[in-house]
């Protein structure tokens, strides 16, 4: 009799687990940059809602105003993703040992963050001034390169830790030189007099990586999510290109929600290498040079001590890519899957 009841029981018992662990009601978290407002217009056109309801579930996208936090709070568990850039997806959710995969791969900043400063007009002049940027983010790492690439270090400069919400205000004073930052920011602070760009993401193409990153976990358990969320983000990459009607309004309603109008979208979008087609995004997450672009964020983040304290070198946590795994295989904890994107580029959402 128990041999009968065996097969059975353990058959409930596995509908039952993956039961607990399938849900249907899922939250992302976004913050202003030219290259998450789709998400913005994605979310108020319906699109979202529209992919959600293909495939029985409900996705809330949630806008935070302060860009580290809405990562910490996604790294905290309360979002299942969120829109982050490569290097800081590296440096808190993968060193706070949440697992997570960059399930979209939106563009690269080519121009959309850069250094400023008042009154002198090229990078050399920097040395020895204090620049206000929110440390140990992609700013501070482009401040790093930009420095390196005129054979100087941090060393030369005293940096001052700014909110992204508070930038544009700071910037404002007197005692404030130097500045590094992003759009929308970066182009209201370059309409103040006496203002120069110095040097610019464009200097370092490809390394400043736009992402869409879910949880791991919750994504292996919940397929419909990424297909969900690609779908919805593709959908508005089609529709957003180009000079229709339709395209200009959409992209006008972004540039409105960012803080601009369709001009100044616009040169935003000019700044930024966005991957409007899903196989573009496929051939450059393929490609080996985003294992080396993650190699070099690593060895910036272990310099300033953001793998972690127990982290005895820039290898400490393993980046999974297509071309191969940049650091410990045994300690993955950033994954750039194609999978998804994949299956848009061959119209099987």
């Amino acid at each position: 009799m128990k041999k009968r009841l065996a097969l059975p029981l353990l058959l409930v018992l596995a509908l039952f687990s993956n039961a607990v662990f399938a849900k249907d009601h899922f939250k992302i978290a976004w913050s202003i940059y030219v290259g998450w407002m789709p998400w913005d217009y994605a979310a108020n056109a319906g699109i979202v809602k529209k992919w959600a309801k293909k495939y029985g579930i409900d996705i809330d996208v949630v806008q935070i105003n302060d860009y580290i936090e809405s990562i910490n709070q996604y790294t905290a568990g309360k979002f299942d993703g969120c829109a982050m850039t490569n290097m800081d997806a590296l440096t808190i959710p993968a060193a706070g040992n949440v697992d997570s995969t960059a399930l979209i791969v939106g563009d690269f900043s080519n121009g959309n963050d850069g250094i400023v400063l008042k009154g002198k007009k090229e990078l050399k002049d920097i040395k020895g001034q204090k620049v206000n940027l929110v440390e140990l983010s992609v700013s501070h790492y482009l401040l790093a390169r930009g420095l390196e690439s005129i054979g100087m270090s941090e060393k030369d400069v005293t940096t001052v830790n700014t909110s992204d919400a508070d930038i544009v205000g700071v910037y404002g004073s007197d005692s404030v030189t130097a500045v590094v930052t992003w759009n929308p920011l970066l182009g209201t602070i370059l309409k103040t007099p006496n203002s120069y760009e110095v040097f610019n993401s464009s200097q370092i193409p490809g390394e400043i990586i736009d992402l869409m990153v879910v949880n791991t976990k919750t994504l292996k358990e919940n397929p419909k999510l990424g297909k969900a969320l690609t779908g919805a983000w593709y959908e508005i990459m089609k529709k957003m290109q180009g000079d229709s009607a339709k395209a200009k309004e959409i992209r006008t309603a972004m540039g409105k929600d960012s803080g601009t109008d369709l001009a100044g979208f616009d040169a935003q979008l000019k700044t930024t290498a966005m991957f409007y087609k899903p196989a573009d995004a496929v051939k450059f997450t393929d490609s080996p040079k985003l294992k080396q672009t993650m190699q070099y964020v690593a060895e910036f983040s272990f310099k300033h001590g953001l793998l972690g304290t127990g982290a005895p070198d820039a290898k400490f946590i393993g980046v999974e890519t297509p071309s191969g795994v940049y650091g410990d295989p045994k300690n993955i904890k950033l994954r750039f899957d194609p999978t998804y994107m994949k299956m848009a580029a061959e119209g099987k959402l």
